[in-house]
């Protein structure tokens, strides 16, 4: 093991899984354990916080000793421990976080808290080199952003939801059609056996980069309780890829846009939504005929909640020695900056 080398342990449990990581110098995935809830949290519809802090309390440490052994590696050969800081569910939070003080103190390492959106970003960073300035669309079931990056750990969020995220719509609409939980993978299936044939808002907000679903939440619900009334029965995959056709158009026409005025050199897909097919293939045909700029969209194992992103980013803030201290505490309101 060459003594230059970064070895950062990522732990992440801000909300659904339990997560750890180890990732060699900031790019290379040397292990990577996930233990996911959503069996757990199927018969509520969606996360119950008390449930999931539960089970990070059952699994964090099963999950620490699990991603140590598959990396065949011991507490001093770490370099630092990097854990979520926030935003996320606050007890769920609590939990990654004295577990990760716990073992800075234990082996005198040092900690580094880092912000679950700079994380998504970030995971891109495990499969290129992230190229600036650079455009980064953020979309999961709390956040939908626009993060436009000049430099290493600088974010400037120029665009963001004023109300609901793309994945809480997503979810939501799922709901309506009486999908399960999580609704999002389930909507994006079923869009893609249907056909666009139902004309829903798009919400452009003038020139502005940011966001709003809530109206087009509201249009499906109201589009399936008025055909109810008149008897009317309206195909769920039509109204599936209709509401996937009106969410998708918005957000890769303003990143379109924002990527042609700012002139990044890269585009990079973040987040859970990251997954959605349709959203993908929207985003690879938009860029398909553009020479001056890279589309980076992260295998689906590195766009749902994990610790390698958690991990490449600790790499980024572990060189710039931007270092936590042991009274560090989950912080569900962290800005990221």
């Amino acid at each position: 093991m060459n003594e230059k080398d970064r070895y950062i342990l990522g732990i992440e449990t801000s909300c659904d899984e339990t997560a750890a990581a180890i990732i060699k110098n900031g790019s290379e995935i040397v292990a990577n354990v996930v233990a996911s809830q959503i069996d757990s949290h199927k018969r509520f519809g969606g996360v119950v916080p008390e449930i999931a802090s539960r089970h990070h309390v059952e699994n964090v440490t099963v999950v620490l000793e699990e991603v140590m052994q598959k990396a065949g590696m011991n507490f001093e050969d770490l370099s630092a421990i990097a854990v979520t800081e926030g935003p996320g569910l606050v007890g769920a939070l609590l939990i990654g976080v004295n577990a990760a003080k716990a073992l800075a103190f234990a082996h005198n390492l040092p900690l580094i808290g880092v912000h679950h959106i700079a994380g998504h970003i970030y995971a891109n960073q495990l499969i290129t080199e992230l190229k600036f300035p650079l455009l980064a669309l953020v979309v999961s079931g709390g956040h939908t952003e626009l993060v436009y990056m000049k430099e290493h750990g600088s974010f400037e969020v120029i665009g963001e939801t004023l109300d609901d995220a793309a994945g809480e719509a997503y979810d939501k609409v799922a709901r309506t059609l009486n999908l399960p939980y999580p609704g999002g993978p389930h909507i994006d299936r079923l869009a893609h056996e249907g056909e666009p044939t139902i004309d829903l808002p798009r919400a452009w907000l003038d020139d502005s980069y940011n966001f709003s679903f809530s109206g087009l939440k509201s249009a499906v619900i109201n589009t399936l309780h008025n055909a109810s009334q008149r008897g009317e029965t309206i195909e769920p995959q039509n109204l599936a890829a209709s509401f996937q056709a009106s969410v998708v158009d918005v957000l890769v026409t303003k990143t379109v846009r924002a990527q042609e005025e700012l002139n990044v050199k890269q585009i990079l897909l973040a987040g859970g939504v990251a997954a959605n097919k349709g959203l993908r293939t929207a985003l690879e045909d938009a860029f398909s005929t553009k020479d001056d700029v890279e589309l980076v969209i992260p295998p689906l194992s590195l766009c749902t909640d994990n610790a390698a992103m958690i991990a490449a980013y600790g790499d980024i803030l572990y060189q710039k020695k931007k270092f936590g201290q042991l009274d560090m505490n989950g912080n569900p309101g962290l800005e990221l900056k």
